[in-house]
């Protein structure tokens, strides 16, 4: 278990893992089927880090009306995560757009290392909407925000088939122990709801999010890939922290 949550750390962030820990080929597939369990623990640890650095630079006392302080901590979070998802957001839009409609197509593209219009300007979209809602975000939101992002990618992949055929995300997805899945996800709503009090609605809006871009992926490719749950994942980032602010507002 400990090897695993290693696996998740290196996949997942830019964070040093020890030597120890790097995938190597004695390891079973099946720790990296429970190392998607660990998803949810990484997403805390960065939000975690994000949380440290937003008060840090609160010691400050800038004369930016928090423009300074988002900047700085959107430019730590993409470099924490060494922009793996945001990739993924970017082959995914090439892939849905030049695509039409057919799956051999849209997965060739998701392949091409080049970017497209498409990939540029939901990146721009994604990075402005994260950078301005760190102005004013809550320490709560910005907390969950990785976790709740990360959990969704967990249980997208507990729940949809992986339609490239071989590697550790085909590993990972068929040795995945769903009932930890249930489990964890259970725990992750529970401290999701104590903590936003109030505002835990927000929580129901982003299932339905997360519901329709599962049933995207499965209509388009019959199932999902490594660029789409990085795609899924970016999304549901931007879009927790977008929801709970609004919600905040009302």
């Amino acid at each position: 278990m400990i090897k695993a949550f290693f696996i998740a750390l290196g996949l997942l962030t830019r964070i040093p893992v020890p030597k120890l820990f790097h995938v190597n080929k004695n390891d079973s597939e099946k720790v990296f089927g429970w190392s998607v369990l660990s998803y949810p623990l990484i997403g805390l640890l960065i939000g975690g880090l994000l949380i440290l650095i937003l008060w840090c630079l609160s010691q400050l006392t800038l004369p930016s009306h928090g423009l300074i302080e988002a900047g700085v901590i959107l430019t730590i979070w993409v470099l924490i995560t060494g922009a793996l998802h945001l990739d993924g957001l970017a082959d995914s839009a090439d892939a849905w757009l030049g695509g039409y409609g057919d799956k051999q197509r849209t997965l060739d593209i998701m392949k091409d290392p080049y970017s497209g219009p498409a990939a540029v300007v939901i990146l721009i979209i994604v990075l402005l909407l994260k950078f301005s809602s760190l102005v004013t975000v809550e320490w709560q939101v910005l907390l969950l925000t990785p976790v709740l992002a990360r959990t969704s990618v967990m249980v997208l992949l507990a729940t949809t088939p992986y339609v490239r055929v071989g590697g550790m995300g085909e590993s990972a997805v068929k040795y995945l122990p769903k009932t930890a899945v249930w489990f964890i996800l259970l725990i992750v709503l529970v401290l999701s709801v104590f903590i936003l009090k109030e505002q835990s609605l927000g929580l129901l809006i982003l299932f339905i999010i997360a519901y329709l871009m599962r049933r995207l992926m499965v209509k388009r490719i019959n199932g999902t890939t490594g660029d789409t749950a990085g795609a899924m994942l970016e999304i549901m980032e931007v879009s927790t922290l977008l929801v709970f602010i609004l919600l905040a507002r009302m």
